[in-house]
């Protein structure tokens, strides 16, 4: 869902609220079409967690599940941060050279947790999360580039196997 006053922003850990609340029937439609009795887990931050407990009273907040830490370019324009910036950060690896955090570490902490949550036996979960996310899930059969390059629609639901075989290399 989209989030307040965001157009141009460089967001991830910034706690940006939704532009508008969820209507209760979003919500009734989006539960209808999510399996029944799942745990619901989301990250801590206010645009994923107000979803969350809408979904699930019961819901679970995991740090693990926030977007990738941009450091000092949190909350300025993407134009003044501008492409010579992301050039150096593409051809870095994608390392912290922002002063946040590394795809790599972004990946490492996603990894963590879902193969904490597929040891711990639970078979279907719903994760209330963020881009950064999701493409750190698909990094575990895809590589990065080919991740980063695939679209993450707002307020979709996407459905993710989480394989136990060897992740494929960054």
């Amino acid at each position: 869902m989209p989030v307040q006053d965001a157009t141009g922003l460089c967001y991830g850990r910034l706690d940006l609220p939704l532009a508008q609340s969820p209507a209760a029937h979003d919500i009734e439609a989006l539960q209808a079409r999510l399996p029944a009795g799942a745990p619901v887990y989301s990250s801590p931050l206010a645009r994923c967690w107000q979803v969350a407990q809408q979904l699930a009273p019961a819901a679970v907040a995991d740090a693990r599940l926030q977007e990738l830490d941009f450091g000092q370019w949190e909350g300025r324009a993407w134009q003044d941060i501008g492409p010579a910036a992301l050039d150096d950060w593409i051809a870095s690896g994608y390392a912290a050279t922002h002063g946040g955090e590394s795809l790599a570490a972004l990946q490492a902490r996603v990894w963590q947790w879902a193969d904490e949550l597929a040891a711990s036996h639970v078979e279907t979960a719903i994760v209330v999360t963020h881009a950064g996310v999701i493409r750190a899930l698909w990094s575990r059969m895809l590589p990065w580039d080919q991740c980063l390059q695939r679209p993450v629609p707002h307020g979709e639901i996407l459905w993710i196997t989480w394989p136990q075989a060897a992740p494929v290399a960054p």
